[in-house]
């Protein structure tokens, strides 16, 4: 039996028209593999993942290479794709991260923040409060060198050492970053316990304490099989962008039950079936994420990814 090419296309009048994909695989993705891909193969899984059409694609981290090996190619990386005709966000630590990037001529960057203490501990090595005091002469310089600017928050629905997190808590961090001027969140379901109601709630809370949807995106894992799920939730309240990952590469180094990102594919199968833009070419997509399965010795674990390129 071969597999349905594109799903049946019902609109639903209550979800935004298009939604803006913002591609994590080259950066959240390959950090997290056991094996360091070489610098050219990154560069042409983005060039890629940019044909697939494709308009944001989170290129590398300028973190340091202890903390992560996979991307300690960041200098060498970014100017083979620096003149893609796409936003090429990438990951800065610290104002010694961000010095780099701004030298290789980046013109958007994130910051990586934690919504609980014990999150921040692991993954910074700070309280939660010292950790936001890096970000803000960080986000400041960004911003007077006009740099557009994100702000990560991971563990906003459960963290592994804390458990279930209070939706204040997760907002006080979220207010703290736009108010450094960050121009966007990014909502971050590290061990992807979210369910659609929490999703929800946390999206109303932060509307009322004045931060806007449209200054929103959401970054789900499916470790409990609920990415797709709460990214309709967020749909349906509003948000236009979407974290994913081609091939659902990813999950997270310090939080171990992370199993992956939200595969771009699958969300992808989604909004076209349910009638929303997104100019990605889902046949290239699939494609480009086989020949990455390949160089990675090991199959996609997006549904979408096997089920388009299964072979009779």
């Amino acid at each position: 039996m071969t597999a349905q090419k594109l799903p049946m296309v019902v609109p639903s009048e209550d979800l935004p028209p298009r939604v803006r994909i913002h591609e994590v695989g080259a950066r959240d993705g390959l950090q997290n593999e056991g094996r360091t891909v070489p610098t050219e193969v990154k560069a042409e899984f983005i060039r890629r993942l940019a044909d697939s059409g494709l308009t944001t694609i989170e290129a590398t981290s300028f973190v340091h290479p202890k903390w992560v090996p996979q991307l300690a190619d960041a200098e060498q990386l970014f100017p083979l794709v620096s003149e893609l005709p796409v936003e090429l966000p990438v990951l800065v630590p610290n104002q010694r991260g961000l010095d780099r990037a701004l030298a290789l001529g980046v013109r958007r960057v994130a910051v990586f923040a934690s919504a609980t203490e014990s999150f921040a501990k692991a993954n910074l090595n700070r309280t939660l409060d010292e950790s936001l005091g890096i970000f803000e002469p960080v986000v400041e310089h960004a911003k007077s060198r006009k740099v557009h600017v994100r702000g990560y928050v991971s563990m906003c629905f459960g963290d592994p050492w804390e458990g279930a997190v209070p939706i204040h808590q997760v907002v006080r961090v979220c207010k703290a970053l736009m108010d450094m001027g960050c121009d966007e969140l990014s909502l971050g379901d590290t061990i992807g316990v979210a369910t659609p109601g929490h999703v929800q709630d946390l999206l109303s809370e932060l509307n009322e304490e004045g931060v806007p949807t449209s200054a929103i995106g959401v970054h789900f894992h499916d470790t409990y099989g609920q990415a797709l799920a709460n990214t309709l939730a967020a749909l349906q309240h509003g948000v236009t962008t979407v974290d994913a990952s081609a091939g659902g590469l990813g999950g997270c180094p310090y939080a171990k039950s992370a199993t992956g990102n939200l595969a771009t594919e699958d969300l992808v199968w989604m909004l076209q079936g349910l009638g929303i833009e997104t100019g990605v070419d889902l046949g290239r997509l699939t494609a480009t994420s086989v020949w990455m399965a390949a160089h990675l010795d090991r199959p996609s674990p997006s549904r979408t990814v096997r089920a388009l390129s299964h072979k009779e």
